[in-house]
């Protein structure tokens, strides 16, 4: 909804999300279709850069989101790896 002219208001106004958010809720979903089962490595970051055509610190920066959520975890000089559910955090 908005105001009598249509204009949004505060309640209509969805703030801006980062490109980096797309991308880890965008891999998060792929995760839990089974495409990235528990255990899969994930592309390499410069596959994944290529893939959503973004800079290496975008990639980095949704890596961390999904690491924080418990949903991967790096090893380093490795990969990226998907971590098993029933693990916890």
């Amino acid at each position: 909804m908005g105001d009598l002219l249509g204009r949004p208001t505060e309640e209509t106004i969805v703030p801006p999300r980062y490109r980096y958010e797309e991308i880890a809720d965008d891999l998060q979903k792929r995760i839990e279709a089974g495409e990235f089962p528990p255990g899969a490595r994930l592309p390499s970051r410069r596959e994944l850069t290529a893939h959503y055509e973004v800079t290496a610190p975008v990639i980095d920066r949704a890596m961390q989101i999904l690491r924080v959520k418990g949903i991967t975890e790096t090893l380093a000089g490795v990969g990226v790896y998907v971590r098993d559910a029933s693990e916890g955090s």
